[in-house]
């Protein structure tokens, strides 16, 4: 049958090349996205390893760094990288499970194609939660510019630089590094609070408070995979030895041991845990940084 550039039939056939030649440059390069100013902009999957110095950009810029809670999701993300029509490295993302956006970055010469990027991101890989660090000035920016509501997650801590006295400690009390001899104590006071004792054991990292023979609590150093320099410190506390202090002194003791390693600590807890959060003020650490929990509702995705 003969077509002419009017017919029907001709109309069908140029969408479907097209469509077909829109499918050809997604396998290929990626995502495909055109910017309010008439500039391809290329999103392809890549990984953590190929994008250091992007990576090594993105925490230089935070105004406080994050803790092994947030780490966590971001090195068990999927990262994409943003690239122009040149090849020339924009920025990057990372998703986690599919789902869930846990970092987004565009580098400073190009931020004026965040906003497009970043409601692409949204659109396209059908995110639908976000983790927002309030150090990461961009994505915290971005993310206010939709009028997402905002639910918090947790507190991020820093070292106060202010030395603690040791104030309440007993005779018989010592604080050490954990060795194996101690793992049934610690399954046994501590239960489920870390997943593998003994991992962290062998890396050196569990700490453990004695008053003779009874575990008051544990302490651990997690150095950061992400950002030189810091550490993640955490404790648990013997439950029936509870609103006695040994929380405050494990917290002053794993940051004396930070320093003598030559690591700033760093720690977290839940935004309700306030129990939590003044046993790490006493014990010397400091917060001005939240991690915000965004959900993306169905309302927000049709505006």
């Amino acid at each position: 049958m003969e077509m002419n550039d009017a017919s029907p039939e001709h109309g069908r056939l140029v969408l479907l090349i097209q469509e077909r030649y829109n499918e050809e440059r997604f396998d290929s390069w990626g995502a495909e996205y055109l910017d309010p100013w008439g500039n391809d902009m290329h999103i392809k999957q890549t990984s953590l390893a190929d994008i250091p110095f992007l990576v090594t950009e993105y925490v230089e810029g935070l105004s406080s760094p994050f803790d092994s809670f947030l780490e966590e999701y971001v090195l068990s993300s999927t990262f994409y990288l943003i690239h122009n029509e040149d090849a020339a490295a924009v920025g990057y993302f990372a998703i986690h499970n599919e789902e869930r956006l846990t970092q987004f970055y565009v580098r400073h010469a190009y931020l004026k194609h965040a906003q497009p990027l970043f409601l692409q991101v949204l659109e396209r890989y059908a995110v639908r939660s976000l983790f927002v660090p309030t150090c990461d000035e961009l994505l915290l920016s971005l993310t206010v510019d939709q009028g997402f509501k905002i639910n918090k997650q947790a507190y991020f801590f820093q070292d106060s630089g202010i030395d603690q006295p040791e104030t309440g400690s007993q005779d018989g009390e010592i604080f050490r590094i954990a060795s194996l001899c101690d793992l049934p104590i610690i399954e046994q006071v501590c239960g489920s609070f870390l997943e593998d004792y003994s991992h962290w054991i062998d890396k050196g990292e569990l700490f453990v408070y004695f008053r003779d023979a009874i575990l008051l609590g544990i302490g651990l150093i997690e150095k950061s995979r992400m950002i030189h320099g810091v550490a993640s410190i955490g404790m648990f506390t013997n439950e029936a030895y509870r609103k006695q202090g040994a929380g405050k002194r494990i917290i002053v003791q794993l940051r004396q041991s930070c320093k003598e390693q030559g690591v700033q600590p760093i720690a977290g807890c839940w935004y309700y845990n306030e129990e939590s959060k003044r046993t790490l003020e006493s014990g010397g650490m400091v917060t001005k940084t939240r991690l915000l929990h965004i959900d993306i509702t169905e309302q927000d995705q049709a505006q």
